[in-house]
């Protein structure tokens, strides 16, 4: 595999929206049940980048395979060295090392912009992801059953962490 990770830029948003939309009709990756826009995504875009915070993209013959970025994991001033990370790949690019190859380089922005903990909130039949997270040294802290609900079925929720 030949995968570029960077900075995404705007003309990658269409992908980034193709790949968060899919998510969101067809895993339990993503609790929302509408489908976003683009005009969504570029406002998400531009609002990580305001706060200095990264969103990268996996690229491999021009094609975006997926992206990761991180937020604020509560709005409330306690939290401000606490960041929760997102990483979505391609559903036909999955299984690849594209999540591992963008989730190393974002945790090192987070470390660099001086972030004690990274958080990942993963639904807990989400297997693939928690072994990521665990291979990349996070730890689980919580697992909080029936907290959401998606495709008719209520859903567990892991959240795991690495200190930075």
């Amino acid at each position: 595999m030949t995968v570029t990770i960077r900075d995404a830029e705007e003309g990658d948003l269409p992908a980034i929206l193709a790949i968060y939309n899919d998510a969101v009709v067809n895993t339990t990756a993503i609790w929302n049940d509408a489908l976003a826009d683009l005009a969504g995504r570029r406002a998400w875009w531009e609002g990580r980048a305001k706060l200095g915070y990264p969103v990268l993209v996996a690229i491999e013959g021009g094609r975006v395979l997926g992206y990761a970025s991180f937020g604020d994991f509560r709005a409330f001033d306690g939290y401000r060295f606490t960041v929760e990370n997102s990483v979505y790949v391609a559903s036909d690019a999955r299984g690849r090392g594209v999540a591992s190859a963008l989730l190393v380089p974002l945790i090192e922005r987070a470390r660099t912009l001086g972030k004690h903990v990274i958080v990942a909130g993963i639904a807990a039949d989400n297997d693939v992801s928690i072994r990521l997270h665990a291979r990349l040294g996070f730890t689980e802290t919580a697992r909080m059953p029936e907290v959401g609900q998606k495709f008719g079925r209520w859903l567990d929720l892991v959240f795991m962490q690495l200190r930075l």
